[in-house]
């Protein structure tokens, strides 16, 4: 077999015009031939008009637009009209004004008479616009020094300045300096004028609201990490970090096209394990007084037990068994376990309206227990409002929280059911569940005046998505929209209520159609399309409209939804060729209504339909939207789960629609290259072919929030890592595999296609390549590399998977 180490053998000429209309060619071409999709849409500040935005013809741009929902019409804003647009608001509690951020600068919106007012002009990006509980001032910071605009005086003045460093006048003399003091009066007296001067300072500071703030010094052995204001201006909460903290060894990325011409090395993500997260503390800083006091962590529930007691205890047995009594010693379990509070992700911390509460959500290293905590001021320390325990793993998702408008009761999410719902909670009460059932509820938006809650939720199907509400006293979940089709992968939220809490601007999308923007009243009456993105081109289109099946499983009682692709004139009469699409993540839904994150392959699906292919598309264990047991069904053995639903699905082809069991390929990118490989390697000669893309072969070299969730740290359980990584089962390599990986990817590294085609190698396997593409990331982004890979799949399938008479020979 002649084989090349950086590509494929296959056939790379152009692929030749199918039947019908499509080709390789045409849909992995650059797809502003299909038309933008709406996003990012919000409200103006008075609810007129909605802005969102769309990708430029031919460049990477973002061109923003203002809808106006009365009319239906969209105006694309040039440089003149931005300057007057408004941003994503936030309004005082008076719902008198509005301010935003627009191109890193502070902005407020007299609502009544429509005034402008730009409160800051810096090099600086500022953040976290917020208004003063008063709504007389806007706070905001610009990384952690907070300021405070007063809109009366037009006067900015600093809130509080955080430092990460020890308080240089706290320093005491040493023994030289001792000396010196006790020799000389000179010195004795110019250090008692430097005490006074300090001394009336600090007076002048605490009676005069002009002067600058006094900085807050945390210490130099923390780093900051995050920090938020109150709305009354009183108290700050500080989330800090071990500046010592190791963060492991990065790894490389290469990148070899360079405008030097010269190799450029570009450090990565740390491996799982190769160090966990640094562990956070809380420090509240009291504003009026200048005092900090640091939030023990105590009071927490369960925070000094060890829940993966029994594995570690196995595992330090085994490790001194064997010798390794320092390995056994570094895993002995802290006393207090470490927690996250910053991560980058949805908002930790939240505070009242009236800035006199606050609450904070705190998740372990761990990933087992997750805490929403208050904070009781005159004491300074935290009070537990809810916990959440998982023995697989706290979810990344549905972990929202925060108070309801003018209360101080707080609201979450939570899976404590099995399933995402949502609840409320005074602070001195009990948790009240709002809504129930066996589907989810996600991404929940209050009503400004707090009487009602908007969700996203999958409640007719578990791919049919709309928005719903609920009282915020309790009720009947009410369905506001019927679109179906509001699952979006990449938007924070497919919703947006207007500022008066009147009218919903929504996205949704279909199959074929990309997210659009349309409007709604809240009781589901009036609703408008505001777009139609769709080029002509793309519009004049036939495609193949996926049937969502359920497949039986033959290992429980319960169903694999899937969407099923078949061409409309399929000839049942004859056997056909079959491919199973595996989507990406994991934790990811494709079986939808919904515009798919998988466009190009779910038209590279059609294509094959157009050949004669039937084609299938699981949610498989893990996927999102199914419940936390569907969820968690892949804890400690990633891979196994998963495979026995797409062996399943091919039984299930083989039964309902003539599916030759001795045709079947596979393919998918990344957690679909990973189920790829493990296909291939765990149940060799059930697929004809397979195509892995940027495939995590080895999970001991993936990131550590996202393999630690699932299969604990590999010190701790390396049995759950050697059973779920693809490397492990090299050796059972029997039937042909592609694999295709970006050069630069600093997510899934290259070196895992790599590794696993050295192991390919060494066991002197056949029938597999790899392609590495210089200049791409996780997600191609060029053409030209979209179609190469494409292109070397078709021919991968063609070869292998379509002919009734495999031809086995080497390519």
């Amino acid at each position: 077999m002649r084989r090349f180490a950086f590509a494929i053998a296959l056939v790379l000429t152009c692929a030749p015009a199918l039947a019908g209309t499509l080709t390789v060619n045409k849909i992995m071409a650059n797809p502003d031939w299909i038309g933008p999709a709406v996003e990012s849409p919000y409200w103006s500040a008075n609810g007129r008009f909605i802005y969102y935005r769309l990708k430029r013809d031919g460049s990477q741009i973002r061109d923003l637009y203002r809808a106006d929902p009365a009319t239906g019409k969209s105006v694309k804003l040039d440089g003149r009209a931005q300057a007057n647009a408004d941003g994503r608001s936030v309004f005082n509690n008076q719902h008198t004004r509005a301010a935003f951020i627009r191109h890193g600068d502070v902005f407020v919106r007299e609502i009544a008479t429509g005034r402008l007012l730009q409160v800051t002009a810096t090099p600086q990006t500022e953040r976290g616009v917020q208004w003063s509980s008063d709504g007389d001032a806007v706070q905001f910071r610009i990384g952690n020094t907070w300021y405070r605009h007063a809109l009366a005086s037009g006067t900015t003045r600093t809130v509080a300045v955080l430092k990460s460093a020890d308080n240089p006048q706290d320093a005491q003399p040493g023994q030289l300096e001792r000396h010196q003091l006790r020799l000389f009066s000179v010195l004795r007296h110019a250090r008692a004028e430097k005490d006074a001067e300090r001394t009336h300072q600090k007076q002048l500071d605490a009676s005069d609201t002009t002067r600058d703030a006094t900085p807050f010094w945390l210490g130099k052995k923390v780093t900051i990490v995050d920090s938020e204001l109150s709305p009354n201006g009183r108290w700050m909460l500080v989330v800090t970090q071990p500046r010592d903290h190791a963060s492991g060894r990065a790894p490389v990325v290469n990148h070899y096209v360079t405008d030097s011409g010269y190799i450029h090395p570009e450090k990565a993500r740390t491996y799982v394990g190769r160090n966990p997260p640094a562990p956070q503390s809380l420090v509240l800083l009291d504003l009026s007084t200048h005092k900090q006091f640091s939030l023990s962590l105590d009071a927490l529930p369960a925070i000094h037990d060890d829940p993966l007691a029994s594995l570690r205890a196995s595992r330090q047995a085994q490790l001194r068994k064997d010798g390794h009594d320092a390995e056994a010693r570094a895993l002995d379990a802290p006393q207090t376990r470490g927690v996250r509070i910053a991560d980058g992700g949805p908002a930790t911390m939240s505070w009242s309206d009236d800035g006199t509460q606050a609450a904070v959500m705190l998740r372990a290293i761990d990933n087992k227990d997750r805490w929403i905590a208050s904070i009781d001021f005159p004491q300074h320390r935290l009070v537990p409002q809810d916990r959440l325990h998982d023995p697989a793993w706290i979810n990344w998702n549905y972990n929202s929280f925060g108070f309801l408008p003018h209360s101080h009761t707080l609201w979450f999410e939570s899976e404590k059911t099995g399933y995402a719902q949502l609840y409320v909670k005074p602070l001195d009460g009990h948790a009240k569940q709002l809504t129930s059932g066996h589907f989810e509820v996600r991404l929940p938006q209050v009503s400004p005046d707090g009487k009602w809650f908007y969700v996203v939720a999958n409640k007719q199907a578990p791919g049919a998505y709309d928005v719903y509400r609920v009282r915020a006293s309790g009720g009947a979940l009410e369905r506001v929209t019927a679109y179906q089709g509001l699952y979006d992968f990449e938007e924070p939220t497919p919703f947006h209520l207007s500022p008066d809490g009147s009218r919903l601007a929504v996205l949704h999308s279909s199959a074929y159609v990309p997210p659009q923007l349309a409007v709604i009243n809240v009781d589901g009456s009036g609703g408008r399309e505001l777009t139609d993105t769709r080029t002509a081109q793309y519009k004049a289109m036939h495609w193949v409209q996926p049937q969502i099946v359920k497949v039986p499983s033959s290992h429980g009682h319960f169903e694999i939804y899937a969407k099923l692709y078949k061409a409309a004139d399929f000839d049942a009469s004859k056997p056909h060729p079959a491919v199973l699409f595996v989507h990406g993540a994991g934790y990811l839904q494709d079986v939808t209504d919904s515009w798919s994150y998988y466009f190009r392959e779910q038209m590279f699906n059609n294509l094959l339909t157009q050949e004669g292919y039937v084609v299938l598309d699981m949610d498989y264990r893990g996927s999102e939207g199914y419940g936390r047991d569907w969820r968690t069904a892949i804890y400690q053995h990633m891979g196994h789960p998963e495979l026995e639903d797409l062996l399943d699905g091919k039984t299930w082809l083989v039964e309902h629609d003539h599916v030759d069991p001795k045709r079947v390929g596979i393919y998918g990118g990344s957690y679909g290259g990973f189920m790829t490989e493990m296909a291939l390697l765990r149940a060799p000669g059930q697929f004809a072919a397979g195509a892995a893309l940027r495939p995590p072969a080895d999970w001991m070299t993936y990131n550590d929030e996202y393999t630690s969730n699932i299969l604990n740290d590999p010190q701790l359980d390396p049995q759950a890592y050697k059973v779920s990584s693809p490397i492990e089962y090299a050796a059972n390599l029997k039937d042909p595999l592609l694999i295709c990986h970006g050069l630069i990817d600093n997510n899934v590294m290259p070196t895992d296609s790599i590794r696993l085609y050295q192991r390919f190698i060494e066991l002197h396997k056949d029938h597999f390549w790899l392609s590495l593409y210089p200049t791409e990331r996780h997600g191609f982004v060029h053409a030209d590399d979209w179609r190469d890979e494409y292109t070397r799949i078709h021919a991968l399938f063609t070869r292998y998977v379509k002919p009734a008479h495999v031809d086995s020979r080497n390519p």
